[in-house]
């Protein structure tokens, strides 16, 4: 029976991930800022199947109660077969470019936050020579674009701190496991633009539940973004800068 610490579970992405682990009769420590949306996915996840859900509410900004979060799933859960971290926010580009407070802000909740979690997680996992660590990044961390760089920029932090976790925790049989969502209908890009690239966050959490179940390192999805990211990456600097992207 997997137990699986779910950090950011109010997400659309998350709860869907989740939903999968439940089926599986999964124990769930499941963690975020609202008590009532935590409420409504506990009961959700409980219907589901799942063996037990426990929630825990805090500020995920807030750096300094990361150890407390992750010592209350380890006495509630009494192990960690996986851990998903999936919170974050979008953010404004253009508030962001305005504002050094709004920039350190975004950076603290999509990067920091995600680091100050995953240094002790890390240390958890090597200790315990297995396990799955899975964390949502982006596709817009693949290259900076002058509509979401900030962004961007934390998400490609994210990327290259879970390289550098891969690689170190692959020794003791540790999956680490990276995504990259392109586009994905939820409440966060609720007032973007709708096209056929994007995608619908139970597309998103069957992948994520797909990968860490098999111990893969890092999916784009969908599928599809890889070969364009791959497209957008090598594009040359003195063309790419003249784009709008």
């Amino acid at each position: 029976m997997l137990k699986i610490l779910v950090i950011g579970a109010t997400s659309a992405i998350a709860h869907e991930t989740a939903r999968l682990f439940a089926a599986d009769g999964a124990e769930l420590f499941i963690v975020g800022r609202n008590p009532d949306k935590l409420k409504i996915v506990q009961d959700d996840l409980k219907v589901r199947g799942a063996q037990r859900v426990e929630t825990y509410t805090t500020d995920l900004a807030a750096l300094d109660q990361h150890q407390a979060l992750i010592d209350a799933a380890l006495a509630s859960l009494g192990s960690l077969d996986a851990v998903l971290i999936a919170h974050g926010t979008l953010g404004d580009q253009g508030q962001a470019q305005a504002s050094v407070e709004e920039t350190l802000q975004q950076l603290n909740t999509n990067f920091l936050s995600v680091v100050s979690l995953l240094t002790p997680l890390a240390n958890y996992f090597e200790q315990q020579k297995r396990g799955c660590i899975a964390v949502i990044s982006s596709v817009a961390g693949d290259r900076g674009r002058q509509s979401n760089y900030v962004y961007g920029t934390a998400k490609a932090g994210v990327t290259t701190f879970m390289q550098g976790l891969r690689n170190r925790l692959s020794k003791v049989g540790v999956t680490v496991l990276t995504v990259k969502p392109g586009f994905v209908d939820t409440p966060m890009t609720a007032d973007a633009p709708k096209n056929p690239l994007f995608a619908k966050p139970h597309q998103v959490g069957k992948a994520i539940y797909k990968g860490m179940k098999q111990g893969q390192d890092v999916i784009y999805v969908p599928w599809f973004w890889w070969p364009i990211m791959k497209l957008i990456i090598h594009i040359p600097e003195f063309i790419f800068k003249k784009m709008g992207l």
